[in-house]
């Protein structure tokens, strides 16, 4: 692989056509569903009490009647203008819903992604650096048992315990009940942020400390290593001169690529917490059958995980000097 103009140019071309592919598999997985928009959203009883003209008003409303074909090529059309429609839900565009709920959510997944990268490259240089002894096999233990842990379950017991129990948390929502936005504080919504982002920062620990302890035991097994303990270097000397130039390149571009598992978590992490952010927004428009705003996430969602592997392919060419040169080609 070259890191050129021709390469990064044609990887956007493939962004490109995976995030058409999102969409229409989305637009196809929500057109067969079983709900119906209008006994969902407005309700059985009430649909009884309206007359065939208001029923069909709230069907052209909802594009019941439309072929799926002529919806999702209406739709593509306007968004490659710019335009994503109208939240049939939020009855506001849905480039603003979304900008709204991805100002929720994206901080804290940025946050939650920055602490379980940091701290799970730690955890995986201290367990590979003390392979076999109390240590390694406690890090070890505790990846293994959060890997197997549904994020869902995790925030239950984190908020029972926190919010419920202890109650030094609050139980959910990112901001204070009855405080008007005026009122709100940067202090109000961290505190309110807290459980979210440690729900999916402990979830996403597990990967990284595992996949970086073994590449630090490889590094620790290796002769350079026992050179280096021959000329009298201390571990913490081979860790930094050794263990960290060979574990930061695969764990940077594993970190990077755990942005997608961070997106499907917070999508169950937010619904436990009631957090208003992207993933109960598509909870929301895809149990409600709001189109236009289910595939405006879907691709803002999609676009940036894309973007995170392509960000670690990028900076896979700074940090390794063969693809630099160009010498290492895919």
């Amino acid at each position: 692989m070259k890191v050129n103009g021709v390469w990064i140019i044609k990887n956007l071309i493939r962004i490109g056509v995976l995030l058409t592919l999102v969409s229409a598999a989305a637009f196809f997985l929500v057109s067969v569903s079983p709900l119906d928009p209008l006994k969902t959203n407005v309700g059985q009883a009430a649909l009884g009490s309206m007359s065939p003209e208001q029923i069909a008003k709230l069907e052209e409303y909802w594009g019941v009647n439309t072929p799926p074909v002529a919806r999702f090529t209406a739709w593509a059309g306007d968004f490659i203008r710019g335009d994503m429609g109208v939240s049939l839900l939020y009855r506001q565009p849905v480039s603003r819903v979304i900008a709204v709920k991805l100002s929720n959510s994206l901080w804290l997944m940025a946050v939650a992604w920055m602490v379980s990268g940091l701290v799970g490259i730690l955890l995986g240089v201290v367990a590979g650096a003390n392979r076999g002894r109390t240590v390694d096999r406690v890090i070890s233990g505790y990846a293994l048992i959060t890997a197997s842990t549904p994020a869902f379950w995790l925030a239950l017991v984190l908020l029972m315990v926190f919010a419920v129990w202890l109650k030094v948390l609050p139980i959910g929502l990112s901001v204070p009940i009855g405080v008007e936005a005026s009122g709100v504080t940067l202090g109000d919504r961290i505190v309110h942020a807290i459980l979210p982002a440690l729900t999916l920062s402990i979830t996403g620990i597990s990967n990284i400390a595992m996949h970086t302890r073994e590449k630090m035991a490889q590094v620790m097994d290796s002769d350079y290593i026992l050179f280096a303990r021959a000329r009298g270097d201390s571990k913490w000397t081979m860790i930094r001169r050794h263990g960290l130039r060979n574990i930061i390149l695969p764990a940077m571009t594993l970190q990077f690529a755990s942005i997608s598992e961070i997106f499907g978590g917070s999508v169950l992490v937010e619904q436990v917490f009631s957090y208003p952010g992207l993933g109960q927004a598509a909870v929301t428009a895809g149990l409600g059958g709001d189109i236009p705003l289910l595939l405006g996430i879907t691709v803002i969602s999609a676009a940036i995980v894309f973007a995170g592997n392509f960000t670690a392919n990028l900076l896979y060419g700074v940090v390794d000097p063969r693809i630099r040169s160009g010498r290492v080609r895919a």
